[in-house]
């Protein structure tokens, strides 16, 4: 039998060592002649240019006032050759945002190169890859299917000793000016056999409106389960699956939550683990790296006992009893003597889970109804104030 292969010591290093800037822009041209990255961000160009734009309007009239004096002073005779002086200070202004512009490229344009070639490095040096873009990933997570704009950016992948996935996450609702970007950062790590969908709100990091969640879940679903664990997490599961949810979650398992997930919401959706967080999880940042290694390696040695679930209502229905005729039953005695026994391990389901327990009910935001609620009655109020206002001005004139 071989042997597992050996795990691979963290490294932080990549993300801090010094970076030779030669080196990062061979590796950023290599990297995009590859197809690996996209081409020249936009971004950084179309900042430049705004920039450049505000500089001309900050300084332009004063370059301008300059060029008036000098040619002035050239139309009056006060100064011979001043007409090709007064084209100097736009000469002047022209190479100056040129400058800037020039520099504001190459500042963001280093900044995202370096950011790569470190994650890069740090994905190798883990026995990972990294993927600079994925667009619209195909992930049952909650967050994976909503907006439109969908992309992972920074993606880290391992394989062993079971697939895991690090990245940062944007997905934009709206259009034109009321157009939202929301962002998040998640670990995604893939299990062997579909569980039921359970959430774990955590509560931590939830605000006064309530959870931060994208999805709103109905609260007949909610579980409480024993010991402080509702302190730190409020878990929901299917209707009629919350046995199953007490066997997934023993008190060993809520323990690695409380003790290393306490600020990541997590969901079990199929054949996957996923924890979110509003943070970036794919950083430059060692320490944030360091507690999510932490956090996976705590939980994949209890995934085994995760693994032998099965939902039974996926079990096949007893086949009716049927009577042999007398003349061909058999006397008891006989009956005993089979040679053969059927395996126990056919008598259990098949893994999956069935249609019911595959996905939570939404809820209704009742906290943001109440909230907008309220705005648009005060907002009324206040034109119907407005409004009587106006006629009490009218009516105040008019005498009987």
């Amino acid at each position: 039998m071989s042997k597992p292969p050996a795990s691979v010591p963290f490294d932080a290093r990549p993300l801090t060592e010094p970076a030779d800037r030669a080196t990062v822009r061979a590796y950023v041209r290599q990297l995009r002649a590859s197809g690996r990255a996209p081409a020249r961000s936009v971004v950084g160009i179309v900042l430049a240019a705004v920039i450049g734009a505000v500089f001309l309007v900050m300084f332009g009239p004063v370059f301008s006032g300059i060029v008036g004096s000098f040619l002035a002073l050239a139309t009056s005779g006060g100064m011979p050759g001043g007409g090709l002086f007064a084209i100097a200070p736009i000469v002047m202004l022209v190479v100056i945002v040129g400058a800037v512009v020039a520099i504001i490229v190459r500042v963001v344009g280093a900044g995202s190169g370096e950011r790569w070639w470190r994650l890069d490095r740090f994905a190798q040096a883990n026995a990972m890859t990294w993927y600079p873009v994925v667009s619209d990933p195909p992930l049952p997570g909650m967050i994976f299917g909503l907006g439109h704009g969908r992309v992972a950016a920074d993606v880290v992948r391992g394989e062993r000793p079971r697939f895991v996935e690090f990245g940062n996450y944007t997905y934009k609702t709206g259009s034109g000016k009321n157009e939202s970007t929301h962002r998040w950062g998640y670990v995604a790590v893939k299990l062997s056999t579909p569980l039921p969908n359970i959430v774990l709100d955590a509560v931590g990091n939830n605000s006064f409106l309530g959870s931060n969640l994208p999805a709103s879940l109905d609260k007949s679903q909610r579980l409480s389960l024993e010991g402080d664990f509702d302190r730190y997490f409020t878990l929901f599961c299917p209707q009629g699956y919350e046995a199953d949810a007490l066997y997934l979650f023993t008190p060993d398992i809520m323990a690695r939550f409380v003790d290393h997930a306490a600020a990541l919401d997590a969901e079990i959706v199929d054949d996957w683990l996923f924890l979110y967080t509003p943070r970036e999880a794919s950083t430059l940042d060692a320490a944030t790296w360091a507690w999510l290694f932490s956090v996976v390696a705590a939980l994949l040695d209890k995934f085994a006992q995760w693994e032998r679930w099965r939902d039974e209502r996926l079990a096949a229905p007893p086949a009716p009893a049927v009577t042999a005729p007398a003349s061909a039953q058999v006397a008891p005695a006989a009956s005993a003597a089979l040679p053969f026994a059927a395996p126990a391990a056919l008598l259990r389901p098949p893994p999956g889970v069935a249609p019911q327990g595959r996905r939570l009910k939404r809820g209704v935001p009742w906290g943001f109804i109440v909230i907008f609620g309220v705005i648009v009655v005060v907002m009324l109020l206040g034109q119907v104030g407005v409004f009587g206002g106006l006629l009490g001005g009218l009516f105040s004139g008019v005498t009987p």
